[in-house]
């Protein structure tokens, strides 16, 4: 493998993380409406629900400390990108907090257009937050040049805990 290879795949994984991410929003957001069909248990769905939760914040965590200050040291310009996606992964954090109440709290008094609600926002923050991050930063990503990423990616490249 070339050099260049290499870098290109970091931006490749981030990309990765994020359809890996999309898929188990899509797997948690079935798993809500079939528990409100009667058909899944809350336990099940509270595990799936942590699982994704604690995904996503590992993900924007490793982003915000280990990719962001990267970033920005060999492309200062890059700065103000990096702290409006620094405020999403804020809202998103927020709409991870309650969407995990939420579902923790799931019984037969539970509003489901609540749930639905709250999992759309997430849903539209992310979606946004992805695509801009995709355009705006990916060549920086793909440019930089960290030893040890290739070895041991940190964990914004990683898609689940197997990778860990």
């Amino acid at each position: 493998m070339r050099s260049d290879d290499r870098l290109t795949a970091f931006g490749n994984q981030l990309i990765e993380v994020h359809l890996w991410l999309r898929e188990e929003l899509a797997g948690l957001r079935e798993g809500v409406d079939a528990y409100f069909a009667g058909g899944a248990r809350p336990r099940e769905l509270r595990a799936h629900c942590l699982t994704f939760c604690s995904a996503l914040t590992r993900h924007h965590t490793g982003e915000d400390d280990v990719a962001f200050p990267e970033v920005a040291g060999r492309f200062p310009e890059l700065s103000p990108v990096l702290e409006e996606l620094r405020r999403d992964h804020r809202l998103v954090e927020d709409s991870l907090r309650r969407l995990e109440a939420l579902v923790a709290g799931l019984d037969e008094e539970t509003d489901p257009a609540e749930v639905r609600r709250e999992m759309d926002g997430l849903a539209a923050l992310m979606e946004t937050h992805f695509v801009y991050e995709e355009k705006r930063i990916l060549a920086a990503l793909n440019a930089l040049n960290v030893p040890g990423w290739d070895r041991s990616p940190p964990a914004f490249l990683l898609a689940d805990d197997a990778e860990r």
